[in-house]
């Protein structure tokens, strides 16, 4: 079998929102998955998948160590010789990419969202269009999960090949399966991801500190990726918050949520959102680019304006507002417009459309 390389910045990213396009691909090739970590590998070994340790600072940018990450990814292409090469996320996709270009080795990129490096102004905003210009020169097809992010690539000049639109990394509705809606009366607004400024924490402790009480819990799930620790703590001591740090049963969370909430600033395509609504359970979200195309504001969610701590606590009174009754109908048809438009297999099939189109 003729081999497929991916490359990610995530074992668990790979294994938990992509495992369907990786069974597909398995069929066919040999899967090789290039990953920094062993949170999932031990899953995806057991599919097949062999798994090269390839270090990745994900955050940082060190010249020495990007330098080190570009010359892995030649290797691999040199030991692997693949039929096609899949990137995901900024650095897999730059440097990857650019390895992919220079061997002259198919490859398809997926832009995930444009994270906090686009918020940066000046000559580090242009080192960033710079490294994705070079690493997307040659690609053969670029997938792309909302349309914003798309025309700001577009716009710039950083991609001139093919593209074409996912619904994000689509959700498994199998895995995240209905469950009835909660009889308790009490509220609990659910927050799932890193507790960092870009996901709009700080607006959501004025929230949880302006509405919170018997009646109304606000449960934040995931780490901290910035100095938000020591907050989290002093807000937790006083009854504002409940801080899950980490657990891998977060379908457990939605089941038990009233309302999953999301204050991001920027967003591929929220995976949160569309596991929550799955669930069938309300969404409320900031009204931007990879959250506004997964809710239907007063029907399967609430939207509010991003950056403001004011219309997060508005669009939470609205959903205070509503009878059990209205919640759970807003839910169900969460549930529905997902299996409709975002089910995970038509997403890994129109990516085996172009693997099958463009692989050597």
């Amino acid at each position: 079998m003729k081999n497929v390389l991916i490359l990610a910045n995530s074992s668990g990213g790979l294994y938990d929102f992509r495992n369907e396009l990786v069974l597909e691909l398995a069929k066919e090739y040999h899967v090789v998955a290039s990953l920094p970590d062993t949170v999932k590998t031990a899953l995806l070994e057991e599919e097949g998948v062999e798994i090269v340790h390839t270090p990745i600072n994900r955050r940082g940018v060190n010249p020495f160590q990007d330098f080190k990450l570009l010359m892995n990814y030649k290797a691999l292409l040199k030991k692997y010789d693949p039929a096609m090469v899949i990137t995901y996320t900024i650095k897999p996709n730059v440097y990857g990419g650019m390895a992919c270009a220079a061997a002259g080795v198919p490859y398809i990129s997926t832009v995930t969202g444009l994270g906090s490096a686009f918020e940066k102004k000046g000559i580090f905003l242009q080192l960033i269009q710079l490294l994705y210009r070079y690493g997307m020169r040659k690609a053969s097809c670029v997938f792309f999960q909302n349309r914003e992010n798309r025309d700001i690539f577009m716009n710039a000049g950083l991609i001139s090949g093919p593209t074409k639109m996912v619904p994000g990394s689509g959700v498994n509705v199998e895995t995240h399966s209905f469950e009835p809606y909660p009889e308790s009366d009490i509220t609990q607004f659910l927050y799932v991801g890193r507790m960092m400024k870009e996901k709009g924490i700080r607006e959501l402790l004025d929230a949880a500190e302006a509405l919170h009480g018997d009646k109304v819990v606000f449960v934040l799930l995931g780490y901290c990726d910035e100095d938000w620790e020591k907050i989290l703590e002093e807000k937790q001591s006083e009854g504002v918050i409940i801080h899950v740090p980490f657990n891998t049963n977060v379908h457990e969370f939605y089941r038990r949520a009233s309302a999953v909430v999301m204050p991001t600033y920027h967003e591929g395509m929220s995976n949160v959102l569309m596991e929550a609504s799955a669930t069938g359970r309300p969404v409320i979200a900031t009204n931007i680019s990879g959250c506004r195309e997964i809710f239907d504001d007063g029907v399967t969610g609430i939207g509010f304006a991003p950056r403001s701590s004011e219309a997060l606590i508005q669009a939470l009174k609205r959903f205070l507002t509503l009878k059990r009754s209205e919640r759970a109908q807003m839910g169900a048809a969460a549930r529905e417009k997902m299996i409709r438009e975002f089910d995970r297999h038509q997403v890994a099939a129109d990516y085996m459309e172009e693997i099958r189109k463009y692989a050597r």
